[in-house]
């Protein structure tokens, strides 16, 4: 057997209630290994449990960026699946629908609060 081709995703959300500080500029930084780790595992868990979990390999955060104002942080992530040949291809229109509900319509993902026009 050939192992599947591994594909990649991006996500982009803005979190509203996470002030946006220098130190999240530096991926070096303890405040943005923490703000990773956290984003990390809340994507995992959300795309987990979606219909592309059977072949979805994780999430890594790989930058957080100044919101609109000061209490915003963009975050870019990049996301990964395995594209096995008896899986339905990636359905994006269908995987945001399932993560809007999964996040009450974008607002919500664990603590943070999500700008609903931003994913």
């Amino acid at each position: 057997t050939t192992a599947a081709a591994l594909e990649h995703f991006t996500v982009n959300f803005t979190i509203t209630n996470l002030p946006y500080s220098s130190d999240l500029e530096n991926p070096d930084s303890a405040r943005f290994r923490a703000t990773q780790r956290v984003m990390n595992m809340l994507l995992d868990r959300l795309l987990k449990d979606s219909s592309i979990g059977p072949v979805f390999q994780g999430c890594e955060t790989t930058d957080f960026r100044p919101g609109s104002d000061r209490d915003q942080t963009r975050v870019d992530a990049v996301c990964t699946y395995s594209k096995e040949p008896w899986a339905a291809p990636l359905d994006r229109v269908g995987l945001y629908h399932q993560v809007s509900n999964k996040t009450r319509g974008i607002t919500q993902l664990g603590p943070y609060s999500l700008d609903k026009d931003s994913l």
